[in-house]
């Protein structure tokens, strides 16, 4: 019996002792103040007191003193060791920022400042402090030298040339379009052979078709002369007949007589004569009438000879240089044109195969194309298309830079090291004399030399470092967004991600990381101070290209300004191929600007250009993929994640949505007059809508507790529990089943505030009023107030804060609307006037500033009338006035139906 009792007591005492430390917590005592320590020195000494006077009781003095002896030295122990552990909490939570602040100090100089760990005392450039000899005989590489002998070689290695595939290409188009106007002119000229090449061969067509006009009529008066005097020969003439004959003569003879010795030369000339007796040779082996024929079609392929001749010397003056001689060209048979056109294609490919290098001299390209072109073309038509092919052929072959930079560090690799021999006792350097960088290396080979950590650089660095951080840690004063030392940490371990990276030799370093994380997780000012601070210290400390480092921190500045205004992963999927962009045409546009992207090393700016785009889209993969890690571990919210809560699809969502559907409603009626009340006073909207939709999960526990799911039905506390502290406690505990509810699911603290603040440490005033009635009755009952308290805290933000509020004026706008329509038909919503919901507004309002509940939140006082009016706004949205239809009669009814 007494240990039952003396249980009861203990749950008692714990119970009260809980009460006590919770109010001191709300109050901000524990863990904020030195006073902590002294007022948990108070509870313990009152639960020892308390626990001794009931133990005085006990029959037994003896026991009695010896468990009061026990509890006390108990006690003392554990007095003794909760302020020890209390003094250490304190420091280390007072101090916290101060570690975080050295932490951050250390890490960034210990990182950026690697190359001052490891430094020589003697440096190149200054004096020696003595005389120092070498300590024995050996032979030491001399680098200096080493390093000129492999420059030498590598400067006079050959160089690596490839074909150049579009001078190539271009080479074909003019060839082709060359060959194209050759035909064209023979299109114009016409068919050649233009007659049987075995009754007249073709050099007397080509003699016949070329022939100026004079020489032409000297050919047909030759035939014609000789068929008359056949004619006279065989008897066949008549008396008119040579006067008829002689005509053509007498004709021709006055056109011919200033030039009288016309006749001889054209008699004299083989290719004449040979026309004369083929044609002769034909009439005699035809007939008169095939002759004529024939000379008519001579006549005709002159004529277009000549039109095909006119227009190539039009060709030759347009061109720049003349390919085209008529001897050659229409002069070739058509399938010798054909034959030489392929034998031209085929000779240009060979040579081109081969490649043509710049500066070769021009005979050797000469010989080259003759030499191919010898089996290839008939050897009449060898200069035709010698000349076609040295009017198009240019240099083909350039400048391999990868190939001949590999082939020069072959090369130079190759070359052997030059070794000094250096002699004992030998003068390695003397006191007061310059060190070379000979002489530090023959130190360097004999250990003479002393490496130590440049304490003063590192100084230095760190006191920038340190100024650094000032301006951050004072642009976080001066942002809404309140960081947490965990975020602190989160952007130190991101910000050590880029130097990180760039001492270990990578260029393409996590800028685009950095910059779309801590913009999206802590917003644009925060994430563009970091890359601004960053940027300049690196640029100072580091040898590492600045144009590399320029087109990181565009990338990084472009996600810390944009990351946070989108709202999907898909658009931040997007935003990282916007940056890889800006980092590849930064790279670009500076090579440009600074002139190192022309020349023969355009392609590797190019490929470097592209290898800093790639590199800016694979770290911002990287960071979609551990953003939804950090936010958990880091415990943030972010636009994105927050849209992910706030998913009706959620599992608490839906579960709050099926088993408890009154509160849902009435969660979503919340959610709508805090997101409209946070809209206007500039607050985090997305919190407050995801923080709303959770803010009562706890009344999952038990949902016939609260009357919004009751649906009319009997109201168990006034059915089936009929005690006012039960009913209060039922009430409470939504608060902390809410708590436990959203830790399970891993709810992000953010959201998880809302649960508790939203209630803040109000009175639960029905069931208060209640346990007054009944106390009043039952003197023997007493009322405390903490009973019917909420545990809290209050609101210590202005979102939750919103909530609250939006959370008692539901219910009063839901009793409002209730009442009007309980009046019935006479009295309709617009009765119920904006100043009536107003001022009933205002009075919640006021009341809850006056009970203290919003003094932590960040809200003004003068704010409140503004919410007021925006619910109200809200409210009559939401229940606007609807048009009254006309009833129908009883009659009008069944017939309809």
């Amino acid at each position: 019996m007494k240990m039952q009792e003396f249980l009861q007591f203990l749950t008692q005492q714990l119970t009260h002792w809980r009460r006590q430390y919770k109010g001191l917590r709300r109050k901000g005592k524990l863990m904020r103040s030195p006073k902590s320590k002294s007022d948990r020195k108070q509870l313990l000494r009152t639960f020892q007191k308390n626990v001794i006077l009931f133990l005085s009781k006990s029959n037994d003095k003896s026991a009695r003193r010896k468990q009061e002896r026990v509890l006390q030295s108990k006690a003392k122990s554990v007095t003794t060791k909760s302020s020890i552990y209390s003094v250490c909490l304190d420091w280390v939570h007072e101090h916290r920022s101060l570690g975080i602040l050295a932490i951050a100090i250390l890490s960034l100089t210990g990182v950026i400042g690697q190359k001052l760990y490891n430094q020589t005392q003697l440096q190149v450039g200054h004096p020696a402090p003595q005389t120092i000899t070498a300590p024995y005989t050996a032979k030491i590489e001399d680098q200096k030298k080493t390093e000129a002998e492999r420059k030498a070689v590598s400067r006079s290695s050959l160089q690596v040339l490839m074909l150049d595939a579009r001078m190539n290409e271009q080479i074909n188009e003019n060839l082709q379009q060359l060959l194209d106007d050759g035909n064209e002119i023979r299109v114009v000229a016409g068919a050649f052979p233009f007659f049987d090449s075995v009754v007249l061969p073709i050099s007397t067509q080509r003699y016949l078709r070329s022939c100026n006009d004079s020489e032409w009529q000297a050919v047909q008066a030759a035939v014609e002369n000789s068929k008359n005097q056949q004619k006279k020969e065989t008897g066949q003439t008549t008396s008119s007949r040579p006067s008829s004959i002689a005509a053509p003569n007498q004709e021709h003879q006055p056109r011919t007589t200033p030039q009288k010795t016309e006749p001889v030369d054209f008699s004299q000339s083989t290719d004449f004569t040979q026309a004369v007796a083929e044609l002769e040779s034909y009439r005699l082996t035809t007939s008169e009438k095939n002759l004529s024929l024939l000379i008519a079609q001579i006549s005709q392929t002159r004529k277009r000879y000549t039109e095909a001749t006119t227009k190539l010397l039009q060709l030759e003056t347009v061109t720049p240089e003349a390919v085209y001689e008529e001897s050659f060209l229409l002069d070739l048979s058509d399938v010798e044109w054909e034959k030489t056109q392929m034998g031209i294609h085929q000779s240009a490919e060979r040579i081109l195969t081969q490649g043509i290098p710049q500066g070769l001299p021009k005979n050797i390209l000469q010989d080259a194309v003759s030499l191919q072109l010898q089996s290839l073309v008939p050897e009449s038509a060898e200069p035709l298309a010698k000349n076609l092919l040295l009017a198009v052929l240019k240099p083909n072959l350039q400048k391999d830079e990868e190939e001949t930079r590999v082939n020069a560090q072959k090369a130079a690799a190759g070359v052997p090291p030059v070794m000094e021999e250096v002699r004992h006792g030998e003068v390695i350097v003397k006191r007061g004399v310059q060190i070379t960088t000979w002489n530090l290396e023959v130190l360097e080979h004999y250990r003479l030399v002393r490496r130590e950590v440049k304490w003063r650089g590192l100084l230095k660095l760190g006191g920038l470092i340190s100024i650094a951080i000032g301006i951050f840690v004072w642009v976080e004063r001066h942002v809404d967004y309140e960081l947490r030392q965990r975020d602190r940490l989160l952007v130190l371990l991101l910000t050590l991600s880029v130097p990180g990276l760039v001492t270990m030799g990578l260029p393409y370093t996590t800028w685009s990381a950095l910059g779309l994380l801590l913009g999206s997780f802590y917003g644009p000012t925060l994430g563009l101070t970091v890359v601004g601070l960053l940027l300049p210290i690196l640029a100072v400390i580091l040898d590492m290209s600045k144009v590399a480092l320029l087109a990181g921190a565009g990338g990084a500045i472009l996600g810390s300004y944009i990351a946070q205004r989108l709202r999907s992963r898909e658009e931040l999927a997007l935003l990282g191929l916007a940056i890889a962009l800006t980092q590849g045409g930064i790279y670009l546009v500076v090579k440009i600007l600074i002139g190192q992207a022309f020349g023969s090393t355009w392609y590797i700016v190019l490929r470097e250009a592209g290898f800093f785009a790639l590199s800016g889209l694979g770290w911002s993969v990287v960071a979609l993929g551990l953003s939804p890690y950090l936010e958990k571990v880091f415990d943030l919210v972010t636009p994105i994640r927050l849209a992910e809560l706030a998913n009706p699809n959620r599992p608490l969502l839906k579960r709050l949505a099926t088993e408890t559907p009154g509160t849902f409603q009435h969660t979503l009626f919340v959610a709508t007059l805090a997101e409209a009340a946070a809209k206007e006073l500039g607050c985090n909207v997305e919190l407050v809508r995801a923080g709303t939709l959770y803010h009562d999960i706890g009344k999952m526990h038990d949902p016939l507790g609260f009357i919004e799911n009751q649906m009319g039905g009997p109201n168990k506390h006034d059915t089936e529990i009929k005690d006012p502290w039960k009913s209060a406690e039922i009430i409470k505990k939504h608060v902390t089943e809410g708590l436990v509810m959203a830790r399970k699911h891993l709810l992000p603290t953010a959201i998880q505030a809302f649960i508790p603040e939203h209630q803040g440490t109000m009175l639960i005033a029905y069931f208060h009023h209640q346990a007054q009635q009944m106390a009043q009755e039952d003197p023997s009952l007493t009322v405390d107030d903490a009973d019917f308290r909420y545990d809290g805290p209050i609101p210590q933000s202005r979102e939750t804060g919103i909530v609250m509020l939006a959370d008692s004026c539901e219910a009063a706008l839901r009793s409002l609307q209730a009442s009007a329509k309980s009046v019935g038909e006479k009295r309709s919503l617009k009765d119920v006037s904006t100043e009536q919901a107003l001022t009933m507004l205002n009075n919640i309002l006021r009341a809850k500033w006056q009970d203290n509940q919003l003094v932590d939140s960040g809200l003004k006082r003068e704010e409140m009338s503004q919410i007021a009016q925006i619910f109200v706004d809200v409210w009559q949205q939401f229940h606007h006035k609807r048009i009254a239809y006309p009833k129908l009669k009883a009659s009008n009814t069944v017939r309809n139906s």
